[in-house]
């Protein structure tokens, strides 16, 4: 069954079996709903397009926090809190309270969308600004495309912490941000991790909902999104208050039908940079043909470079490109074919009508590792 293959896919890409130890209630919940005959059938019933396995996730996690066993609660890592041991009883727990539950799940997954906020994407994204800006001293006009609740476009009021292989740490951002921001990188590359952080001096959203973080409803619903893993909830909760406290401005639409709009509102003297994460994958292949083309276009009258970090695409194990175009590393669409979805980071420029862009790396969907493999600044020229 789809469902099912979605959920253990899910499992498998944010709980690898060399993932942090903290991720292992995420695989659980995953697991739990494609072996679980209630909870599978709930999934199954909803639209393959709401990803369903996902969309129940929340649901759950949602209600849960409203009235779910103080018992099957406490298995739940909170904010500032420590990742609660694994439970082998966790799944039969879970189970037992999606039957009592059902027709409120079902009602919640009727009327929400699974809307994934995690802002420690922004660690893939800062080292790609760095190639981007290479020898360009001016400041940043950001535009984040599928914004949600706008965390990513406060990445230049985060603390970012890298580790190393050999125990070392790169490090950058604001030492005072209550949004501290780590992961690990693997492999021989090293990310360029710029310190200070790229000044930005316009930035704004686009989202086809963009999402009010005032409203404690909208809130509480983000955060049931998130996976429950300590490191995830607790980032979130800090990136949503400093959202509240300096929000920037959104426009609601089409990320595509909007672009011409938000880059005609960038000041000028900015470094245009456009940045999604997880959106492009979601776009189908003739949408994802006409916003590179819009990128191209842009780039003929200024400057403008794309930052992404997406999944392969299609997604799934059927994979055969970046969203971007870019040539793809190596090993990695049989990585992808084996069930190791990853973000591919990635970066395409367009200064004075000719294209640069390379793979820079991939990442874990939840941010816990980054891996490397840049090509110089710049990249290579695209025909």
């Amino acid at each position: 069954m789809a469902v099912a293959e979605q959920a253990r896919a899910v499992a498998a890409a944010w709980s690898p079996p060399d993932a942090p130890a903290s991720w292992w209630l995420t695989a659980a919940t995953f697991t739990a709903i494609a072996e679980d005959d209630v909870l599978l059938d709930l999934a199954a019933a909803l639209p393959p397009d709401r990803l369903p396995a996902l969309l129940l996730s929340a649901a759950l996690r949602y209600l849960l926090d409203d009235r779910g066993p103080p018992e099957l609660r406490a298995r739940y890592p909170s904010p500032g809190g420590q990742q609660p041991p694994r439970d082998d009883g966790f799944a039969p727990a879970l189970a037992a309270f999606a039957r009592a539950e059902a027709p409120a799940l079902a009602r919640l997954c009727r009327e929400h969308r699974y809307q994934m906020t995690e802002v420690g994407r922004c660690l893939d994204v800062l080292p790609a600004l760095a190639v981007a800006r290479a020898g360009d001293p001016r400041p940043l006009a950001l535009i984040d495309l599928g914004t949600g609740a706008g965390l990513g476009l406060h990445l230049d009021r985060y603390r970012y912490t890298y580790r190393l292989p050999d125990a070392g740490a790169l490090t950058a951002g604001d030492e005072r941000s209550p949004v501290r921001l780590t992961c690990s990188v693997r492999g021989t590359g090293r990310p360029p991790v710029p310190d200070p952080l790229p000044p930005v001096i316009s930035r704004v959203g686009v989202d086809a909902e963009p999402l009010d973080l005032s409203d404690p409803g909208t809130a509480r619903w983000l955060a049931a999104c998130v996976p429950p893993e300590a490191g995830a909830v607790t980032r979130f909760a800090a990136a949503a208050d400093v959202a509240r406290a300096s929000p920037a401005p959104t426009l609601r639409g089409d990320v595509l039908d909007l672009l011409g709009t938000a880059t005609a509102q960038a000041p000028r003297d900015a470094l245009l940079c456009l940045v999604d994460t997880y959106v492009h994958v979601f776009l189908p292949p003739e949408r994802l043909a006409e916003f590179r083309g819009a990128v191209e276009a842009i780039g003929r009258v200024r400057d403008v470079e794309w930052i992404s970090v997406d999944p392969l695409v299609p997604l799934g194990p059927a994979a055969t490109g970046t969203v971007q175009g870019l040539e793809v590393p190596p090993g990695w669409l049989s990585d992808n074919r084996q069930g190791g979805v990853f973000g591919v980071v990635g970066h395409l420029g367009v200064r004075d009508g000719v294209r640069r862009g390379a793979v820079l790396g991939r990442a874990h969907p939840g941010s816990a590792w980054l891996e490397w493999t840049a090509d110089p600044p710049g990249g290579r020229v695209l025909v």
